[in-house]
Order: C-alpha cells, then sequence, then structure tokens
C-alpha cells in the first residue's frame, strides 16, 4: 500500500487517510476520491492530501475483515456486514461466549495489521449483544496474512461460538435446623426461580428436609427420580468438608462427588456432584442472594450444554474475586443508571413510505405496479425483511387497501397517512411517530425503489455508529447521494416538524458533521420509478 502525502489530482481513485473540512467540502477519511472531489478540493486551496493506495497483494479493509470474520464465526453468531474494516458478530441467541484463546492469540500475533477481539471465555450474553469484533488496522492487510488468518480461524473448530442456553429443568432441595424461619427458605426458592429463569430455565420442584444425612439421600433419591436435568442443594449449615451432611447425603443415595470447592469468591463452598446421571451442585450460602457469585458461572456453564469438571472448576481463579471490598470497589457498587451497558447490534427500524398519489405515473398506483412479476412495493419490503432492520411499519395514504393487499402475509404494521395529499414530510411524521420507542434509529424507505437489497440496507446498519459521527448514513454510487437513508433516533424532533412535499433530506445539509456517506454497489438506491416509461425501462 502507497501511503503519504499527494497532490489532489494525484490522489484520485486513492483513499483519503485524514477528513478534510474547508470551503463547503466535508471529506470524511476512507472516502475512496473521485476527480470531481480532486477538483473541489484544488478550489479550496487544499494542495496537499494524505492518500493511501492499494497495490498488487493488498486486500482492503471491508474485504479483509469480512474474510477473516467468515472464517472466525461458529454457531450462535450473526455476522454483521463490513464498515471502515470493521466486522461485528452478535450473538443470535441468550448464551456463553466460547472461544478458543490460544488460536485466538495465534491469530492476533500473527501480523499487525488483523486483530480479533472478544467477550472474555464464558461470558454471558444476550440475544444480538455483541460477541467480537474483526478490525483491520489499516487500509488494507496482505494476501498472504489475511490468507493464514483465515487458516488459524477455519481449522481446529470454531474459534468463536456462542453455547445458547437449553432450557433445564431444575430441583431445589432445601435443609433446615430447629428454629430455622420458612421465610428463608421462601427467600431462597425466589431468587433460585429468577436465576433459572434468566437463563431459559426452570424451578420444576421444591423439596425441605432435615439437615441429616439420611433426609438428604432420600430427598436427592426423591428428585432425581421425577426427571429432571439438574439438583440442587441448599444446606441450612454451609458445606466444611467432604464428609459434610451435604455430600455424606449425596453419597448415600448413590451419587459421586467429584469436586469441593472452587477459586471464586464469593461461591467458595461450592460442590460439584452427580447422581443418576445429573449434575448436583451443593450451593454455596451466597447463592442465596443475587448477586454474581461462582455457582452463576457454573449454572450458566451447565444450562449452556458445556460440561463442568474438577479441572474447570479449579481453573477458574483469575477474574474469580468478585467480592466488593472498600480498596475494590466494583461497577456494580454503583447506582443501575451508571452501569456499562453491554455492546449490542443497533436497534433499527423501517419505515417504507407507501402513501403517495403517482400523479407522474396517471391512473396507475405505482406501488402496486408490476416489477418482475410483483408489486413494486413488495420488492421494497423483501429487501427490508431480508435485512437486519427492523421492525417495520409501512405508511399508506392513496389506495390503502391496495397497498395492504400487496403486502400481505407479512409481519408488519401498517400506519395510514390521511393527509398524504400535502406531501412526503406528512407520511414521513406519521411514520416517525407510530415507531417503537426503543429504537435507536430508522431507516427511511420509499416504495418506488424496488433494486435496493438488503446488502445496501445491512451495509448502512454496519456504518451507523452516533459515537464515531456516523448518526446519518446515506447510500452513494460514485459520489451522488441515493435513497434509503438511516437516521439516528436524536433526529425525530425535527422529521416530526417537516412540512409541505418534502422529505428530511434538508436535514442532511443541516448535521453535515453527522453525515457518513457509505459506497454501495449498482445504481438501486438512484433510481425511484415515477412515470410509466421509467417502469416500462425497468421492465425491459
Amino acid at each position: 500500500m502507497r501511503f503519504g502525502q499527494v497532490s489532489p489530482a494525484d490522489a484520485v481513485g486513492a483513499i483519503l487517510v485524514h477528513s478534510v473540512r474547508a470551503d463547503g467540502i466535508a471529506f470524511k477519511k476512507g472516502r475512496l476520491l473521485t476527480a470531481e472531489d480532486a477538483a473541489a478540493l484544488e478550489r479550496a486551496g487544499i494542495g496537499l492530501v494524505t492518500s493511501a493506495r492499494l497495490e498488487d497483494g493488498d486486500v482492503g479493509e471491508d474485504v479483509a475483515a469480512s474474510r477473516v470474520a467468515r472464517a472466525a464465526a461458529g454457531p450462535g453468531l450473526d455476522v454483521a456486514a463490513a464498515f471502515t474494516g470493521r466486522v461485528n458478530l452478535f450473538a443470535t441467541a441468550p448464551g456463553l461466549c466460547v472461544v478458543d484463546v490460544d488460536r485466538l492469540d495465534r491469530l492476533n500475533l500473527l501480523d499487525e495489521s488483523v486483530t480479533v477481539a472478544t467477550l472474555p471465555a464464558s461470558a454471558p450474553v444476550e440475544a444480538a449483544g455483541m460477541v467480537a469484533t474483526i478490525k483491520i488496522i489499516p487500509f488494507a492487510a496482505p494476501e498472504d496474512v489475511v490468507s493464514r488468518a483465515e487458516e488459524i480461524a477455519a481449522h481446529g473448530g470454531p474459534l468463536i461460538r456462542v453455547a445458547a442456553f437449553r432450557p433445564l429443568r431444575a430441583a431445589l432441595v432445601q435443609t433446615r435446623l430447629a428454629g430455622m424461619k420458612e421465610s428463608i427458605l421462601d427467600k431462597t426458592v425466589g431468587v433460585t426461580r429468577d436465576r433459572l429463569a434468566a437463563i431459559g430455565s426452570e424451578l420444576a420442584g421444591d423439596i425441605r428436609v432435615g439437615h441429616d444425612e439420611a433426609a438428604v439421600a432420600g430427598a436427592v433419591a426423591e428428585a432425581v427420580s421425577s426427571g429432571i436435568d439438574l439438583l440442587l442443594i441448599a444446606g441450612a449449615s454451609a458445606i466444611t468438608d467432604r464428609r459434610d451432611v451435604l455430600p455424606a447425603g449425596i453419597e448415600r443415595a448413590g451419587g459421586e462427588v467429584e469436586h469441593f470447592g472452587m477459586p471464586v469468591d464469593p461461591g467458595n463452598l461450592l460442590l460439584l456432584a452427580r447422581a443418576g446421571g445429573i449434575p448436583v451442585l451443593g450451593l454455596p450460602g451466597c447463592a442465596r442472594s443475587p448477586k454474581l457469585n461462582g455457582f452463576d458461572w457454573v449454572l450458566q456453564r451447565l444450562a449452556a450444554g458445556i460440561p463442568v469438571t474438577r479441572r474447570d472448576i479449579m481453573t477458574m481463579g483469575a477474574g474469580g474475586l468478585l467480592t466488593e471490598i472498600p480498596t475494590r470497589p466494583l461497577p456494580r457498587a454503583s447506582t443501575p443508571a451508571a452501569e456499562p451497558q453491554a455492546p449490542r447490534a443497533p436497534r433499527i427500524a423501517a419505515l417504507i413510505l407507501a402513501a403517495g398519489q403517482s400523479r407522474r405515473m396517471g391512473a396507475l398506483n405505482k406501488m402496486i405496479a408490476e416489477v418482475d412479476g410483483k408489486p413494486m412495493v413488495a420488492h421494497v419490503l423483501e429487501a427490508v425483511t431480508a435485512s437486519r432492520a427492523g421492525p417495520v411499519t409501512v405508511v399508506t395514504g392513496h389506495d390503502p387497501e391496495a397497498v395492504r393487499a400487496a403486502l400481505a402475509g407479512h409481519e408488519i404494521r401498517f400506519v395510514h397517512n390521511p393527509h398524504y395529499a400535502e406531501g412526503l414530510s406528512t407520511s414521513l411524521r406519521a411514520g416517525i411517530a407510530a415507531l417503537p420507542g426503543d429504537v435507536d434509529g430508522v431507516l427511511v424507505c420509499l416504495g418506488d425503489m424496488p433494486r435496493v437489497g438488503p446488502e445496501t440496507l445491512n451495509r448502512l446498519i454496519a456504518a451507523y455508529s452516533p459515537q464515531e459521527g456516523r448518526a446519518i448514513c446515506v447510500p452513494t454510487v460514485a459520489g451522488k447521494r441515493g435513497n434509503p437513508v438511516l437516521w439516528d433516533r436524536r433526529f425525530f424532533a425535527e422529521m416530526r416538524d417537516l412540512a409541505g412535499d418534502v422529505g428530511a433530506r434538508h436535514l442532511i445539509g443541516l448535521h453535515a458533521n453527522q453525515v457518513c456517506e457509505v459506497a454501495v454497489d449498482g445504481d438501486g438506491v438512484l433510481l425511484d420509478i415515477d412515470t410509466p416509461e421509467a417502469l416500462q425501462a425497468l421492465n425491459s
């Protein structure tokens, strides 16, 4: 890769390394400079720009990141589109992050140009939570490095995967001593039920017996015979030795104690056993509290279908100090609002504007005009539903029943705009008002753009990053801006204030510092169908 300062004319076809702002120019880094861009830079009096030009043997950052991501991603992961040399991997269901740490280290030691970062091994993740990110550091990586990274990632089983939580049926045995309040046992049941529910499992039974070996043995036998997947035992008195009441009762029932104790605090006094072919956990006293402890780490692995051995427990010491002490306050000691949020995929809704009167089309409602054998608006809906956007809202106006019929059979929401004759802004206002309150942004799609595919929509979503100044994402072809446009929710209020037959396009000029131009393939983002001639040309 050739990197350095050159004149604007010599930078045509190269990548702009640093953003440029001057005299109406707002070119962001990463832009592939065109002849028109060079002329604009020269008119602004800019004599030199820093650029990067790929050479033979170089793999562009997005292609390189996508190749490594596809090789690294195992089951339970969704591979996002690449943007700025980054590809994120998201969980498709709640579970645990599973990483081959040794191979990950080998990959990251290959070359400074390729990096892969993941959540800690065995970290819990929610559906749509970010599990890993692949980043190409420069604008390109050498082909041989990318190929070697793919080989390391692809051979030896999945490099990164999510082990999804499986629904477990668990029973809880509690022992009691004289004078022990039932409210303590009741609270333990509630905390345990909530803990299991958080990983998609259920508490199927609650057995209470005296704190002696024979009673424990009877309860273990009863619970195991009930067809459960996991047995939990909470003693009235903490386990202090392998020969104590709980382990002795488990063995008397025909079970086997595999390990006692763990290098996690709180959670030191956990017991791992097996009876009747199912795991049995003797709970530490801290398991009566909902706060994170070593029991959670073992429970999550079992729910994810990951076997837990004696060695596994004995190697949990790194990171196992969970106790909150004055010299080491943890984030959870702060208020809930201050706790950091785990990264996740952005929630990007989609609006399809299909309310117009199609005046230039004559008597035909262009939304239901056939393109390749199906209504034009149906092509738009299919692209949206095949993308990462959702939920989907369709705004109707003119001929609403025909539009609804053309889109029947899909899980979408319709919103009718009775003021559609007053212009596009009224449909946009109606659509924005109907969006769920928890979305991060919205893709505003026009119903007469049947050649925009899901890949384009996903690329806009991949580009979206308000924290990095990419709050408005606009597709471009050869420097020309098109539709649809992705808007961050911060602009919803301004969009609701629009009037007349205009969309939100002028807001792009007002917020140029938040605009990200996203180069896409094909001219579908520039092609809308307004006339019978355009429709005939599209179908020819």
